[in-house]
């Protein structure tokens, strides 16, 4: 096992099947379940999410799950498009998601150091809840994330199914989505560099200058602009933003804390948050 968890090409193929197992059961239960589609959606994607927890405790490694948020909404839409009219208003919300998630799921594999490897946050609770992080693990860890990227898919998929027309709003939102995920791409790239260079302490340089997280103001741009276009061509459905707002409540209530609070350890730190700040990127 030591052996298969050290090699990262190893690993990657390993979680490669194992997402491929659950998307076959998803699209099964889904296709079985005879509820309104956006209920058998949400049971399917559930299933899938327990069975991906279930090798996260064989390997004893919740970064098996890591992948999930960005390959788990790439795969939605693909399957709703292709049983769909593709109109303008869904190719843009397609074009928007397979950017985001391709781009997304690529830095994970850059980044992915093997089974061996668990996100800090993870082995944080691991260590901090004892006996509990089982129910911490699949109910913090894994199902509180697919039901959030579920709702914020939710809105492309309802444009999708309903093979809706395109507005200003959608071209909008698309600007939003792109330009979200392509600030993410180059916080991403900034800080890989910055890794590689040995250099110690916080990065203070490039986006990183200006803001502590601009990583994660793509995140939350990103489903606010996936909202966008969904709410501009179906005004009815304005509930759809919900998916985006409980995004930005995770981020902000979570995410960003902890990702603070282990910053702070850091030697000058204080002064950085004190002159930076959280998300815009522009000068304090």
């Amino acid at each position: 096992m030591d052996a298969v968890k050290n090699s990262k090409v190893v690993s990657i193929l390993i979680i490669a099947v194992i997402y491929v197992m659950a998307v076959l059961l998803g699209a099964y239960i889904y296709l079985m379940l005879p509820f309104a589609f956006w209920l058998n959606l949400l049971i399917a994607d559930a299933a899938a999410t327990v069975f991906v927890y279930v090798f996260s405790v064989i390997f004893n490694n919740a970064s098996v799950y890591d992948p999930y948020w960005s390959v788990q909404p790439v795969i939605i839409i693909a399957g709703f498009a292709l049983g769909s009219k593709i109109t303008a208003a869904s190719l843009l919300l397609i074009v928007s998601i397979v950017y985001w998630g391709v781009r997304l799921t690529a830095n994970w594999a850059y980044t992915f150091g093997g089974l061996k490897h668990q996100d800090w946050r993870y082995t944080k609770y691991q260590n901090e809840t004892g006996r509990l992080y089982q129910i911490v693990n699949f109910a913090g860890i894994h199902m509180m994330p697919t039901l959030i990227v579920y709702l914020c898919t939710l809105p492309a998929v309802f444009v999708t199914r309903e093979e809706s027309d395109a507005n200003i709003g959608s071209v909008i939102g698309t600007v939003i989505c792109l330009g979200a995920a392509t600030l993410q791409l180059f916080a991403d790239v900034q800080m890989q560099k910055f890794r590689k260079s040995g250099t110690k302490g916080l990065i203070r340089t490039g986006l990183w200058k200006y803001a502590r997280h601009p990583n994660y103001l793509g995140e939350i741009s990103m489903w606010w602009g996936i909202a966008i276009q969904a709410v501009s061509v179906m005004p009815e459905r304005w509930w759809l933003i919900a998916g985006a707002v409980a995004n930005t409540v995770l981020f902000l209530t979570v995410s960003i804390p902890l990702a603070d609070k282990r910053q702070s350890k850091k030697p000058g730190y204080a002064d950085y948050k004190a002159c930076t700040r959280c998300l815009l990127p522009i000068p304090k």
